[in-house]
């Protein structure tokens, strides 16, 4: 049980639980664990939402196919981080959206409905689960309009020039999560277009790089 608290404990959703609660809380929430191989599909669109995803290790991506059949990575998610949950609270019984294993993982399955009901106790560290999760559906609304305003750039420099300030905070050297295919991917955007353009940033001295490490000159 400390094993996953100690992986838990990082994501936001279970912010100011202790162990003592957490143990208690798995008792109520009646969790399942699950493995997935390399490229093993975790949830397919349109398969019914009414879990909460957390990752206990690896890493996996969420991608959007399109009607000619061309994946489009909307996020790539790692360790301790969680999805689902936008769409259980918002009642959308199907997931629009396919989740995949990058490598080995294993997800931890949270039945969403429990999760976000008091149980009979009252327990305060339930409370505490209600209003983390509110916290963070409010963040990912936030993430959601950096994605609509990153999209909404018409050339492939102002999407990647944009895409550096969100991810760099206030640091001239920053790393990305993404390779160039998925970046390419995460910005709709043609990969060796956005190779030239990175080309040419480098050249007129805008930007330096090597492989996903970045620095703003």
């Amino acid at each position: 049980m400390k094993e996953i608290f100690d992986i838990l404990k990082h994501n936001d959703l279970f912010n100011g639980i202790i162990l003592s609660d957490f143990e208690k809380m798995i008792t109520c929430l009646s969790p399942i664990r699950k493995k997935f191989n390399k490229a093993e599909t975790i949830l397919n669109t349109g398969d019914r939402v009414d879990c909460i995803y957390i990752i206990l290790s690896g890493s996996v991506k969420v991608v959007k196919n399109t009607i000619d059949g061309k994946e489009n990575i909307l996020t790539e998610l790692s360790t301790s981080e969680i999805f689902g949950e936008v769409f259980s609270c918002a009642n959308i019984l199907h997931s629009p959206v396919t989740v995949i294993s990058l490598g080995e993982s294993e997800v931890l399955f949270l039945d969403y409905k429990k999760s976000i009901t008091s149980c009979q106790s009252i327990c305060s560290y339930h409370s505490k689960l209600i209003l983390n999760m509110l916290k963070l559906l409010a963040n990912k609304n936030i993430m959601l309009h950096q994605k609509i305003e990153l999209i909404s750039k018409r050339t492939t420099r102002e999407r990647l020039l944009l895409y550096f300030d969100l991810n760099r905070g206030l640091k001239k050297k920053f790393t990305i999560p993404h390779n160039r295919e998925n970046l390419a991917s995460y910005l709709c955007v043609d990969r060796s277009a956005m190779s030239n353009e990175l080309s040419k940033m480098q050249k007129e001295g805008i930007i330096k790089y090597n492989k996903n490490q970045f620095e703003i000159l």
